[in-house]
């Protein structure tokens, strides 16, 4: 019988031959052959066990020391220059050991952040424990995984929470991040598949509950299907970028433009400037600059930045996150509009008259330096006269032209009557950890209207300018509203004591009448939700139909080329129809302009239900701790299945089911807009103010359930048997009655059935 070696002759040996580790390499070794290999077996098995060696697959290795071919992440340079990186797959109990790269000359070049695939030698360095030399770069924009921890023997899976999702994800014990079973986790891919056939990731943090806040906009996200992360190669062109000089732009770097948008804006692709039009033809008008960061420059057609943001279509905001179209490297950086330095533009001088009517309109392609960025609040306060330390120097010589001009504009946009509704934006307030600590309601200021109608008209000017050099571009369509919306809308309005009239081609003034018959109102938030539920939904398209909001004949978007694709593509119209270059709008982009339109129509409404989404989530998470309370709010809308109900303080709609009504069935008319109590007679509908109790609240789907407890500020009736008698001996009808309270035909109650 051959000698079994001892477990540290064993240890031995696999530290000096770390990449003969298999347990035939070990028999190999030390002459053990036959049966003798099952004692030998039983020496690694306990050696397994007592943690001294792991195995992988068919191989056996020191925990503590790192395999000889294993993946690393490349750290900052040290100030000397050297580059070092840490392991990825380091499962030891010290700290993890340093790797000094050694680079030949014919590797490329590697930056922070680049995970490879490296061969490790073992050596006693000066602060460092090992060597690595480049086998093949692996890429430095690993997928993502959202997904449910589940928690196993050997570690854990994780179950994604995509509906499309056909696989699991295999996470080592030492990957786990101590993720607890059904929690909400995100991870990386760290690996091909393993012996099961699972592919391999490393949990990059846990999110806790899956219903809890902080995992809302995330689970919004993958169920929607939105595009979060980019390709290596969309990274690796962002990165390449490099800022635009002058070369043969326009210089526009003296102007005093600013950027003017809310306090958290990460990125500033908008800045305008304006001053007294010293043309003696136009006496009392004004010159304003509109300057949009020149995106085209960075993103040109058929890159991997363009097939990036033409898949996203649009930037999606959260309340704690934002899903840009385009990498930070663009958007937060090269293609915002930064104080003091000097950034790519396409920019539109703008004249208008005295009474704002826009004379004429004048686009180059420039280079711009912003003065200062600036937020919403502070420029209001400044023209209110309390001007901070940023502001007072830029009152006189910029902001009070800005508000002239603005003020200029407002008599253009009376005389237009564009349709002016008035909808508070909600605001919700989070903590770090992700919970909601209020609800606010957005002011509206002055300061949001100015730069507001500064961007309306460049979008007009460029509409304007493109239609009249015949150059394709995709226009900003919005239809009226369908004869059927506008029916429901007069029902909802009759309800409410006010009128729309009949019979007359419908413009946007017909609906501006009726918004001021409610303003200062019970029903003025009511009317104004009606009216934008009556409207079509915006779309793009390479046709002009006009935009009826708007009560314009052409409109196109041009202002945001950071989070709109639509603003790109009118930007290299602008460009190919001026001949500026030519990262212009081209051949094939313009046989393609019918499918874009739809595609970026579709990411548009497929951001709006994910916004909706997490803010109906965000809500219920709120109310979650309030359920059993009594509030105030208004119907705001009548179903078969019951009755929705915005509450005042938070604008949240939670669902009063009909089931849950009285103690009487309730007769509902689809046309009116009403539920009837068969038995009372009470009438449930829009319009009307009522207290409910806030009954349950489920953060994972956003549902809120009511009850309803007083209607008009009484009490609702109960019906029942007591009800039907009473309305008997009062010669009450009932719905389905005829004169004098006689039915005709059959019964009510064998017509109509009772659904739950």
């Amino acid at each position: 019988m051959v000698r079994i070696p001892s477990q540290d002759e064993i240890l031995a040996w696999i530290s000096d031959n770390p990449g003969k580790s298999s347990k035939r390499d070990i028999a190999k070794a030390f002459g053990i052959k036959g049966s003798d290999r099952i004692e030998l077996k039983r020496v690694l098995k306990a050696l397994e066990a007592e943690g001294h060696l792991e195995k992988r697959r068919k191989t056996y290795r020191d925990p503590d020391r790192l395999p000889p071919v294993s993946v690393v992440e490349i750290k900052p340079p040290s100030a000397d220059g050297d580059l070092f990186a840490r392991p990825l797959e380091w499962r030891g109990e010290g700290p993890e050991p340093v790797i000094a790269m050694i680079l030949r000359a014919s590797d490329p070049a590697l930056g922070q952040g680049d995970r490879i695939l490296a061969r490790l030698t073992s050596v006693d360095g000066d602060g460092y424990g090992y060597e690595g030399r480049l086998i093949r770069r692996i890429g430095s924009n690993p997928l993502r995984i959202l997904g449910v921890f589940r928690k196993t023997s050997e570690g854990g899976r994780i179950v994604p929470i995509d509906k499309g999702a056909d696989r699991q994800w295999r996470v080592a014990t030492d990957a786990d991040l101590s993720a607890q079973d059904g929690e909400l986790v995100e991870a990386e891919q760290s690996g091909p598949k393993d012996r099961l056939g699972l592919p391999r990731a490393r949990i990059l943090s846990r999110l806790g509950d899956p219903s809890a806040p902080k995992a809302v906009s995330l689970i919004a996200i993958h169920q929607h299907g939105i595009p979060d992360a980019f390709s290596d190669d969309a990274i690796g062109e962002a990165d390449a970028m490099v800022p635009a000089d002058l070369a043969e732009r326009t210089d526009l770097r003296e102007l005093a433009l600013i950027t003017i948008d809310p306090s958290d804006a990460r990125d500033h692709d908008d800045a305008c400037w304006a001053e007294a039009d010293d043309d003696p033809a136009n006496p009392g008008g004004h010159i304003i600059w509109v300057a949009i960061a020149d995106v085209a420059h960075y993103v040109t057609p058929g890159s991997a930045l363009d097939r990036a943001a033409r898949s996203r279509g649009n930037s999606t905001y959260f309340p704690d996150r934002v899903v840009p179209m385009l990498p930070d490297r663009l958007s937060g950086d090269l293609c915002s509009l930064h104080e003091g330095v000097e950034r790519a533009c396409i920019a539109v001088r703008l004249q208008i008259s005295a009474s704002g009517q826009k004379l004429g309109q004048r686009f180059v392609r420039g280079l711009m330096r912003s003065r200062a960025s600036l937020n919403y609040v502070e420029v209001q306060a400044a023209q209110d006269g309390d001007a901070n330390e940023a502001c007072a120097p830029l009152l006189k010589p910029v902001i009070n032209p800005l508000f002239a001009a603005y003020k200029a504009l407002v008599q253009a946009r009376a005389a237009r009557q564009p349709l002016d509704l008035d909808l508070p934006e909600r605001r919700i307030e989070l903590s770090e950890d992700g919970r909601v600590t209020s609800i606010n309601f957005r002011d509206r200021l002055d300061a949001h209207r100015m730069i507001e109608e500064f961007m309306i008209l460049a979008n007009v000017a460029a509409a304007e300018v493109l239609h009249s050099k015949r150059q394709p571009l995709l226009y900003r369509v919005h239809e009226e509203p369908s004869p059927e919306k506008l029916n429901a809308l007069r029902e909802i309005a009759g309800s409410a004591g006010l009128t729309l009239a009949k019979g007359q081609v419908l413009q946007t003034r017909h609906l501006n009448a009726l918004l001021a018959a409610a303003e200062n109102t019970d029903h003025d938030e009511l009317i104004n939700m009606a009216t934008l539920r009556s409207m079509t939904q915006a779309y793009y398209d390479p046709v002009n139909l006009g935009h009826f909001g708007l009560a314009l004949k052409a409109y196109a978007h041009f202002t945001s080329p950071i989070r709109r694709y639509s603003d790109l593509v009118v930007h290299r119209a602008l460009i190919a129809a001026h001949v500026w270059g030519d990262d212009g709008l081209g051949a094939q982009d313009i046989e393609a302009l019918a499918e874009t339109a739809q595609h970026i129509s579709d990411t548009e409404r497929r951001s709006i239900a994910a916004e909706r989404d997490t803010t109906d989530r965000y809500l219920a998470a709120y109310l979650s701790e309030r359920v059993g309370t009594e509030l105030t709010g208004q119907i705001s809308g009548i179903a078969r299945f019951g009755a929705f109900v915005k509450l005042d303080e938070t604008g949240a709609d939670g669902l009063v089911p009909i089931r849950s009504i009285g103690r009487e069935f309730f007769h509902f008319d689809r046309e009116a807009q009403t539920l009837m109590g068969a038995d009372t007679g009470t009438v449930i509908s829009i319009g009307q103010r009522v207290t409910v109790r806030l009954t349950e609240a489920i953060p994972v789907t956003g549902g809120l359930m009511l009850e309803l407890l007083e209607l008009e500020d009484s009490i609702l009736p109960a019906g029942g048997p007591k009800a039907r008698a009473s309305r008997k001996s009062a010669g009450g009808r009932r719905p389905g009655a005829g004169k004098g309270g006689k039915k005709k035909g059959k019964p009510a109650r064998r017509t109509v059935k009772r659904r739950r």
